[in-house]
């Protein structure tokens, strides 16, 4: 009696773990920040920065940050080791990094401890006024001293670059940046000073 031979199952891969969400996504833009970005000239997000930190541990935070979107609670505090010269290519990096998981351009603060960043410092020379309607119409990534935190307002992302300034510059930064943060703080500077502050009350 000849054998019948039996049909072969297929089994199909369940849906990949490691689909990535930026392979699909529309972007109706390749660079959606057209103020912050090209303003400083050569310091482009594309071109490397000696001091820049390796980017490793920064990647995956922010992506994943998209999940707690919705929770009003405390906002999650990341912070991103950078020596003080690499803090404001770290803070760069880590607003690319969100802005390319979906986070809108307005959604996001940044703020600097010592010098001010090369945008903010460009815009401030046309005078305060139009300076600060920027700020106020929340179209784009919104760059300022941390000394004008108290003149911001909340925005759901705060990114901190801890650049330099005196000792208590961080101390009084780091706090009213998380006042600020709706759901997320990103913190770019060297770990010990930063931990230092966040013990002290942050």
């Amino acid at each position: 009696m000849p054998l019948i031979p039996e049909e072969p199952q297929i089994h199909e891969s369940a849906q990949g773990p490691r689909a990535t969400p930026a392979a699909g996504r529309p972007a109706p833009t390749p660079r959606p920040v057209p103020g912050p970005r090209p303003v400083p000239g050569p310091r482009s997000a594309a071109s490397p920065r000696p001091g820049s930190p390796a980017p490793g541990p920064a990647r995956p935070k922010p992506a994943t940050e998209n999940r707690s979107g919705t929770q009003p609670s405390r906002p999650q505090i990341q912070l991103v080791p950078a020596p003080v010269d690499g803090a404001v290519d770290a803070a760069e990096e880590a607003v690319d990094l969100l802005l390319e998981s979906g986070r809108a351009p307005g959604d996001i603060l940044v703020l600097t401890t010592g010098e001010q960043h090369p945008w903010a410092a460009h815009e401030l020379s046309f005078g305060e006024a139009s300076y600060w309607a920027q700020h106020d119409a929340r179209e784009d990534v919104f760059f300022a001293d941390a000394s004008a935190v108290e003149r911001a307002s909340n925005r759901p992302v705060v990114v901190v670059a801890v650049n330099g300034g005196d000792e208590t510059a961080a101390a009084r930064a780091l706090p009213a940046a998380l006042n600020r943060a709706g759901t997320l703080l990103i913190v770019c500077g060297d770990p010990q000073r930063i931990n230092a502050v966040l013990a002290a009350g942050v």
